[in-house]
């Protein structure tokens, strides 16, 4: 089906999860007067959307034009009536979303991702892990990025949104579905390296939050995150090179909102263990899920076999799974950042 013609017939589509980012999908499509199907996992929240227009747990303020949402828990009332599917879920419940979901739903669907992780005992992608568990031939995923936090959304703050798909067509096509007077979306045909980079943002933002737990500067914390640009530069070249204008702000824009912003989960995490507290408490502790976690954790094996240099990301890797002593990792960082 050509992007042409799914424009006309996208009035309505599917956003499968219940949290921030997803009710965030479902604002920005709804204010432009497309019907969304909402696949959750709890009843309550179904039953309380219906009544009050409001997702009770996440960015609850948030007033959601209800005519326009039709929420569910049973994927066949989510799924049979669209022709785009996104998938907003946190990348540890992917796995366990698509095991509920008959893929025939799934075939003639056009799909997308908004999930900036990995997939827990995978080492891949959330659209590298959708090809695989669908086997469906020449399945092409589009990725929806940032810069963008939810909260930011939520509050109609001007925001810049990536679309990245392999089909330039459909990426220009969607980015007019969703424009708004504060909603700027972005087309993009590298949606391979927009997902890899927000992989990397996020063990980097962990990164910036361990220095400051541990009561580094600014300036040390600029060029940390400078240092860690390069890496992110040298492993996208690694592992899928092409050119591609990094600071465009799919990029490295997204890597800085989430390495410095007082929104970011990832950043929170990692001052927390800055602080001295540990690993699984500062996990408990946190209300949402920081992707960054099981990210560096699955990057791991691949790095290995890339053999290149990163030492923030790994050092980010020691400190969260093998037991390292953030100060110490920190001062074996300060000789190798340039």
């Amino acid at each position: 089906m050509s992007a042409a013609v799914l424009l006309l017939m996208l009035k309505q589509i599917t956003i499968v999860g219940s949290g921030s980012w997803a009710t965030a999908l479902v604002k920005l499509f709804t204010e432009n007067e497309i019907r969304v199907f909402w696949l959750m996992r709890k009843r309550d929240q179904v039953d309380y959307i219906l009544q009050k227009g409001h997702n009770p747990r996440y960015l609850s303020y948030v007033k959601l034009k209800k005519e326009l949402i039709i929420p569910t828990i049973e994927p066949t009332v989510a799924l049979r009536s669209t022709e785009f599917v996104i998938f907003a879920v946190p990348s540890a419940y992917l796995k366990d979303t698509l095991q509920l979901i008959d893929l025939e739903l799934l075939e003639s669907r056009q799909l997308g991702v908004s999930i900036k992780g990995m997939i827990p005992g995978t080492g891949y992608t959330p659209s590298h892990f959708l090809k695989k568990h669908t086997g469906f031939r020449d399945l092409r995923v589009t990725v929806l990025s940032g810069p963008c936090h939810a909260e930011e959304i939520a509050n109609q703050k001007s925001t810049y949104i990536t679309i990245a798909a392999d089909d330039p067509g459909w990426a220009n096509e969607l980015c007019e579905t969703i424009e708004s007077n504060y909603i700027h979306a972005i087309p993009n045909n590298d949606p391979a390296g927009i997902e890899f980079t927000s992989v990397l943002k996020n063990i980097i933002a962990i990164a910036t939050g361990m220095a400051n737990g541990l009561q580094y500067g600014d300036n040390f914390q600029a060029v940390l995150v400078s240092n860690a640009m390069n890496e992110a530069s040298r492993f996208l070249d690694s592992i899928n090179p092409r050119v591609r204008n990094l600071f465009h702000s799919a990029y490295f824009g997204d890597l800085l909102v989430t390495a410095y912003s007082e929104y970011s989960r990832n950043r929170t995490l990692g001052k927390l263990v800055g602080r001295g507290i540990y690993i699984n408490e500062a996990l408990q502790a946190m209300e949402m899920i920081a992707e960054g976690f099981h990210a560096s954790k699955e990057l791991d094996p691949l790095l290995r076999k890339l053999e290149i240099e990163l030492p923030v990301i790994n050092s980010v890797h020691r400190v969260l799974h093998n037991h390292a002593n953030p100060y110490h990792e920190f001062k074996l960082l300060e000789s190798r950042l340039s």
